[in-house]
């Protein structure tokens, strides 16, 4: 027997779907902190810092994340939270929802450099640096593309020599997150072996980190090229069970998943805006959001973000019950990265010239958006990887 239509709860705008249903108290914990903490100490400054293409306060801030348990989150031991693959989703939407530098910022040092240390690394790295990365006392890079080398990272021309028992890495890695901040690099290079991975102190000889200027996306983030000329590393700077491009790919399916969740935070953020702004703004004697055109977009909107909240969190549990695949990751980032980029721009539309404003997320979210598109592979490669799990042949070569 139905309920009646006064039997059922208030229809929520901000959650249409009613998908806080499908969390525990302690998943609302979870984002109810990441959420205060980037209210409190991002969103006053993130306009002036992307206007100044800077994030000054970047290691106080990584001591923060460190403080509320979101570097690392989602790994066990050694100083982490070892929260559910969801919490972890949850945090990243809630971070991108302020900036997707900040996330990168969190992705970056804990799906990719901390997760290769802690799946490929020896204990001894472990215990030598998860619990400072984790603390966010250091900071944490990953160098796997390469100047001439983006989607085919197997082309890569970084290469490792042995030397007696000491290892040689020259070579140069572009766009990468953090690195003119970090304390540690993974980097992965040529050997005889094949594609090793590598954990490099940056303070070591032969190490530069040069910023990367002139950004018009990801402006709050620091990004620069790893320059490595010669740089000696002892024998157990090797990633021990680091063997061939999966290592390094595997890492990758790991950041992919924040960004799954992450996107649909700038979206939320975009529509939050418009839908306020639809609200407020008066032409022809009344609000926009009372025009059919303006409310069609708003629907549309609504419909694709909570859709993308919605396969963020089928992908999350998968991953927690640990039967997700790298296609299914390929198939949330395609898709909501995708939809997230139209959000903003329809949004734009709905805010009219103020849309361009500074005063307003929108036009930031999108830039920054550009860049999520095409890094942890680009939506071209994501196509691909779906098309080869649809029809069982190889696209890519």
């Amino acid at each position: 027997m139905s309920a009646t239509p006064s039997q059922l709860p208030p229809f929520n705008p901000d959650d249409p779907l009613g998908l806080d249903d499908l969390l525990t108290d302690e998943d609302r914990a979870v984002r109810a902190t990441v959420r205060q903490w980037a209210a409190d100490r991002v969103l006053p400054h993130i306009a002036d810092w992307y206007e100044r293409g800077e994030l000054p306060a970047i290691r106080e801030l990584a001591r923060e994340l460190g403080g509320i348990g979101a570097l690392g989150m989602s790994l066990t031991g050694y100083g982490c939270a070892g929260a559910s693959h969801v919490q972890y989703g949850l945090a990243c939407l809630e971070l991108e929802a302020a900036d997707s530098g900040i996330r990168s910022l969190v992705s970056v040092q804990g799906s990719l450099a901390m997760y290769a240390i802690w799946r490929f690394g020896s204990e001894e790295l472990k215990r030598q640096w998860l619990p400072r990365m984790a603390a966010g006392e250091v900071i944490g890079c990953f160098g796997l593309t390469e100047p001439d080398h983006g989607s085919d990272p197997a082309g890569m021309r970084t290469h490792a020599k042995r030397d007696g028992t000491d290892w040689v890495l020259t070579g140069r890695k572009m766009w990468i997150t953090n690195g003119s901040v970090a304390g540690v690099a993974v980097v992965w290079a040529r050997t005889e072996d094949g594609i090793r991975g590598f954990v490099v102190p940056t303070d070591s000889p032969g190490f530069a980190a040069p910023e990367i200027k002139h950004k018009w996306s990801l402006r709050a983030s620091v990004t620069s090229e790893l320059v490595l000329d010669e740089v000696r590393l002892p024998a157990e700077a090797v990633l021990p069970d680091a063997k061939g491009l999966g290592a390094p790919l595997r890492c990758l399916g790991e950041a992919r998943y924040g960004i799954v969740w992450g996107a649909m935070g700038a979206a939320r953020a975009c529509f939050e805006a418009a839908l306020d702004y639809a609200r407020t703004r008066e032409q022809f004697g009344r609000p926009i959001g009372g025009f059919q055109l303006t409310q069609a977009k708003l629907a549309d909107m609504a419909l694709e973000l909570h859709k993308g909240v919605l396969l963020a969190h089928h992908l999350g549990r998968r991953f927690d019950a640990r039967v997700l695949r790298p296609e299914q990751i390929s198939f949330g980032k395609l898709n909501n990265v995708r939809e997230a980029i139209e959000i903003c721009r329809t949004a734009r539309t709905i805010l009219g010239a103020n849309g361009i404003s500074l005063e307003y997320p929108v036009m930031r979210h999108a830039t920054n958006l550009e860049s999520v598109l095409t890094y942890e592979g680009t939506a071209e490669m994501h196509q691909l990887v779906l098309g080869k799990a649809l029809t069982g042949l190889d696209a890519f070569r």
